[in-house]
């Protein structure tokens, strides 16, 4: 079986009171039920904040602060709002915010190398590009990164835009950009590295751009790896979310698994992820769902449950309003049969939001997912009042060698 692309976290995005976006504020402190705050920060240890996002209108997304550099130079730029996700791979920025000058990279024909990274509801399209990232004390060197939204490179092959609207402003992204820190290397992987597939990587010139094959070091890459040491995975630190929600959540990233002494293995179960896509099971009302993954860049519980009221309100649209807050369960399954019994809440989108409309964070937001009858996507409100390990593919920890993740 040949695997493409990785799935990249996304959904939609809804208008009025409760803009909700399963995919894609500067990190710090916040206030209101349910937020903690960080008082030591250690090499490996990045501050990340739930709250509004620059559009001021987000819902639970997962927000930090990265460094880019112009490589082996010390002309940087600092850039807030990047969304922190675990279901893509790789930095991607968008143009508008980014004020420094990378190089740009070529594919293996000279030409320059732009991507499309497609998402259920629309797309977004940009040259890679090359920079240093710079995030707390780690520093991940000549990084491939995505810009996205150039306007050196407005011509969009019709294979890439097919999938809906253009996701190239901050606007429409949600986000200054996007921190894929998942269990896997690449973001496309062997796929693109044997064929040139449409709808991907392709080479441009000023007038023409065609689906191009390309190795595996030059697609947009994990920064992870890249690190001197805490290079095996991470793990995503929030407090737990009271029934109401909260104004802003504060936590942490802990980058490396048993690299220090902040970051070691303990208790926790773990789930080993199929090593071609990252899938595990999940088993909900006797059905077993084999495409469903742990996701921070969903802002919800996403799955189908036709017993569950769907909100009748366009600005809630594909979210769940049930009459009455439900207690469900369901059950995770690994690769290797290890499982783990999960309980979890589904709430009325919309009389939760009227209740608290400055609110960022809830734990019991859920809705469908259109997509697939065989998917249980575990978004953020998963990570609220646990430490979830993401461990890389191909990298040792005590606990076992990923893709795995643990809690």
């Amino acid at each position: 079986m040949v695997i493409l692309k990785r799935a990249l976290s996304c959904g939609v995005m809804l208008l009025a009171g409760l803009a909700m976006a399963s995919c894609g504020g500067s990190s710090g402190s916040g206030s209101g039920s349910g937020t903690t705050t960080t008082t030591t920060q250690a090499s490996n240890q990045l501050a990340v904040t739930v709250s509004a996002g620059p559009n001021s209108n987000a819902v639970n997304t997962l927000y930090t602060t990265v460094t880019l550099c112009v490589p082996g130079t010390t002309t940087c730029q600092t850039i807030d709002n990047i969304q922190v996700d675990t279901g893509s791979y790789g930095l991607r920025v968008l143009a508008s915010v980014l004020t420094l000058s990378l190089p740009l990279a070529t594919a293996t024909d000279g030409n320059s190398l732009v991507e499309c990274t497609q998402f259920v509801d629309g797309y977004s399209w940009g040259p890679v590009a090359t920079a240093d990232l710079e995030v707390t004390g780690e520093k991940a060197s000549s990084l491939p990164v995505q810009v996205i939204g150039s306007s050196s490179f407005a011509n969009v092959p019709s294979d890439c835009s097919s999938t809906g609207s253009a996701e190239d402003t901050v606007a429409t992204f949600g986000a200054n950009g996007i921190l894929g820190i998942g269990v896997f290397e690449q973001d496309c992987g062997a796929g693109c590295a044997d064929s040139a597939l449409s709808g991907y990587y392709y080479s441009c010139t000023s007038t023409d751009c065609n689906a191009i094959a390309v190795p595996l070091a030059s697609q947009v890459l994990n920064p992870i790896p890249l690190f001197t040491t805490d290079n095996n995975g991470s793990i995503i630190e929030l407090s737990s979310v009271a029934t109401a929600g909260a104004a802003t959540v504060s936590g942490s990233i802990f980058f490396g698994i048993d690299t220090e002494s902040n970051n070691a293995s303990g208790s926790h179960t773990v789930l080993t992820l199929d090593p071609d896509n990252g899938y595990l099971t999940t088993t909900y009302n006797g059905a077993a769902l084999t495409t469903s993954f742990i996701d921070s860049g969903s802002n919800g519980f996403f799955f189908n449950d036709s017993s569950i009221a769907a909100c009748t309100s366009s600005d809630f649209s594909g979210f769940y309003c049930p009459s009455s807050t439900l207690a469900l369960t369901a059950t995770l399954t690994g690769q290797s049969g290890t499982t783990a019994s999960v309980s979890f809440s589904i709430a009325n989108a919309q009389t939760i939001a009227d209740a608290n409309p400055s609110y960022t964070a809830f734990s019991d937001l859920g809705g469908e997912y259109s997509s697939s009858a065989t998917t249980f996507d575990w978004g953020l409100p998963f990570f609220f009042g646990r430490n979830v390990y993401n461990a890389i593919e191909n990298h040792s920890t005590t606990a076992g060698t990923g893709p795995y993740v643990a809690f």
